[in-house]
């Protein structure tokens, strides 16, 4: 599956979930609910996804949770916050460099219309 597919399909699978349920609930549960939009689509994924980090060539007893981690390509990072801060952006950023995934959403799901809080993030890695 292509990024863009695979990201259409996590788009679409949020709208749903935002859709059923609106905003103002906690962030564990619009994650729930997007688990279950994702596997009934047939779209594979990792729920809290750990990232192990690693400071100096030294792997630290340390780790991050990715929100989620689909087809292990697109990193998932859920709000519900009353905006996005830049530090919610570096956030994800940051996510995308330990696991070198190329894009990321980031979506807000206390907002109106789901479409007003999602941001997608595109990283370029050289080789």
């Amino acid at each position: 599956m292509e990024l863009n597919d695979i990201t259409e399909n996590i788009i679409g699978a949020a709208i749903e979930v935002h859709r059923t349920l609106g905003a103002g609930l906690l962030e564990s549960i619009y994650e729930e609910c997007l688990c279950y939009e994702l596997a009934s689509r047939g779209i594979s994924f990792d729920k809290q996804y750990a990232v192990s980090l690693l400071y100096k060539k030294v792997a630290l007893n340390a780790s991050y949770k990715i929100d989620l981690f689909v087809e292990e390509a697109v990193v998932v990072e859920l709000k519900t916050v009353e905006k996005i801060l830049p530090i919610h952006e570096a956030q994800i950023l940051t996510y995308m460099k330990l696991v070198e995934s190329s894009v990321g959403l980031l979506i807000n799901f206390n907002v109106p219309y789901l479409r007003q809080g999602i941001k997608r993030k595109v990283l370029n890695f050289k080789e």
